[in-house]
């Protein structure tokens, strides 16, 4: 239950423009999740890696779409302390770190969302609701 609910957090602040300029008064929620986007990131690409491995073990296609959305938005919201703290001592490991989050920006919106409905989808499942 907890990682579908980081899962909703880490999709709404990745779609958080499109969400505040439809729903202004989103912006207050927005603000209060922002501080924790790094952490928030770095679980989300953590268990996308775990999850591309068990979905390829398991042979899901559903699994591994989502685990690859969650990996997505969770190196992008995390980057920074990716790069601070796994990539800083390597420059070249550091520059196509960069040169991937550069490729994978243009996908954080439509990715978030996605995140945000895989997410409640998850969360609805884990309580019975479907």
């Amino acid at each position: 239950m907890i990682l579908s609910i980081i899962a909703i957090l880490g999709g709404l602040i990745a779609a958080s423009s499109l969400i505040i300029a439809k729903k202004p008064n989103a912006q207050e929620l927005i603000d209060k999740l922002t501080p924790y986007q790094g952490w928030i990131g770095v679980v989300l690409a953590v268990l996308g890696v775990l999850g591309i491995i068990t979905s390829l073990t398991h042979f899901s296609i559903i699994g591994m779409a989502l685990s690859a959305v969650e990996f997505i938005v969770g190196f992008l919201l995390g980057y920074g302390l990716i790069s601070k703290y796994l990539l800083e001592k390597n420059e070249t490991a550091k520059a196509k770190g960069q040169e991937l989050r550069m490729k994978l920006t243009k996908y954080q919106i439509p990715a978030g969302l996605i995140l945000v409905v895989l997410g409640a989808y998850s969360l609805l499942n884990i309580l019975g609701i479907f």
